[in-house]
């Protein structure tokens, strides 16, 4: 069993928001991310073993630290999201190419009961900023979304806000690329009302994991493609990052 704990855990009120910020040595971008958390919010570092620094950077920044010893962008993702007690749970990269503050009208639309999931469709600021591969990857992806659910979505960016008891009522499995279009299906599946609105995307800071090769993006639409098709997600499979 993975185990997941919690470096940092001080007593304060009521939590309106959890902003879950998967982490894997992120240590440059750390500081930009995090203190671009709207006040009153929390951050969530999940640290899935970096060897920068990076929980130590955001423990003293302010964040609460959460470890998960199992490496995979859905095991980070699903470990913060259990670890959340706020009602609204957000989702952010921790690589400064999408603003946390950007979550703020996302947060509200829920807040209004005028969405169950709202999803960043991702606007790049520069030419460098998504390469090639990584859009022609989310964009196969998009339509084979569409035939298998009907959303007319364009993008399964990282960048996501919802309440934390229907999302853990989903039942997520996938643990490790496939973990955003899982959540998508399954709350398609659910019926749940889900909207998407532009966000800008910048070039992230240091060195990508998934997206910026070629190899990292064909994973994840291997990992994303067995969501859609039914053959199992990534766990299911025995297959670990």
């Amino acid at each position: 069993m993975r185990a997941v704990t919690t470096s940092s855990d001080p007593a304060r009120g009521p939590v309106s928001v959890d902003v879950v910020l998967p982490c894997l040595d992120e240590a440059e971008a750390l500081p930009w991310v995090l203190e671009r958390i709207p006040p009153g919010w929390r951050a969530l570092v999940v640290d899935n073993g970096s060897t920068d620094g990076s929980a130590r950077i955001a423990h003293a920044l302010g964040a609460q630290v959460v470890h998960e010893e199992r490496r995979g962008f859905g095991a980070a993702c699903h470990a913060g999201l259990t670890a959340a007690t706020a009602d609204i749970v957000c989702f952010c990269d921790c690589d400064a190419s999408l603003d946390p503050a950007g979550l703020e009208p996302f947060v509200h639309e829920v807040q209004a009961g005028e969405a169950d999931l709202v999803l960043g469709r991702r606007r790049p600021q520069t030419r460098g900023a998504w390469p090639p591969h990584a859009r022609a990857g989310n964009l196969a992806l998009t339509r084979l979304l569409r035939r298998r659910t009907g959303l007319r979505l364009h993008d399964l960016g990282p960048l996501r806000a919802a309440r934390r008891e229907p999302l853990l009522a989903l039942g997520l499995t996938d643990r490790r690329s496939g973990y955003p279009l899982e959540m998508v299906v399954r709350a398609a599946d659910a019926g749940w009302r889900i909207t998407e609105h532009d966000v800008p995307y910048r070039p992230r800071t240091g060195a990508s994991k998934v997206t910026g090769t070629w190899l990292g993006t064909w994973q994840a639409v291997r990992d994303m493609s067995r969501v859609l098709t039914g053959t199992g997600t990534a766990t299911e499979k025995g297959i670990h990052a």
